[in-house]
């Protein structure tokens, strides 16, 4: 188990290491690594999950997003307070981290396909036909919700009508 946490760490060090994309639509949403989060391997994600994301990252989470923290409390499922009182260098716990590596991967992969960080956050705010008339926003409190949003991003990326 150890050797297999420190092969872990060692893919996430050289992926830190690899030089970050000069497109603004393909960097890094919480500045953890030098590659947009969804071109992460599984194993990278989990490390940094393991290891707890900052506050400083989900402060940048936030700010690229163009989201409030009330909107990030929704979608992360706990109180704007635990968001806020959280001091700049510490890092939130496992669950905590796994909800904003998959929001950071969603919002990287959005950025990523639509081309526009603004042309993205309105997408996730109107309501669409392939969800049922609800916002792609309004789902992304839950796992299952998540993973619809980024199916939906992916059919939009292969010119699937969604």
């Amino acid at each position: 188990m150890a050797t297999e946490k420190k092969g872990i760490r060692k893919r996430v060090e050289v992926a830190e290491a690899v030089p970050m994309y000069s497109n603004a639509k393909t960097s890094s949403v919480l500045k953890v690594v030098k590659r947009p989060e969804n071109h992460l391997t599984l194993m990278e994600k989990l490390a940094l999950v393991e290891k707890g994301i900052s506050k400083e990252s989900l402060e940048s989470l936030k700010a690229i997003a163009g989201l409030d923290y009330e909107q990030l409390a929704q979608v992360l499922n706990v109180a704007r307070a635990t968001l806020i009182n959280k001091k700049s260098p510490d890092k939130f716990n496992t669950d905590l981290s796994d909800k904003i590596m998959s929001l950071a991967d969603i919002f990287s992969y959005g950025f990523e396909v639509f081309e526009d960080h603004d042309h993205f956050r309105k997408w996730l705010q109107s309501p669409l036909r392939a969800l049922g008339g609800k916002k792609p926003f309004d789902l992304l409190h839950s796992s299952f919700g998540r993973e619809e949003v980024r199916n939906l991003i992916g059919r939009i990326e292969h010119g699937v009508y969604s």
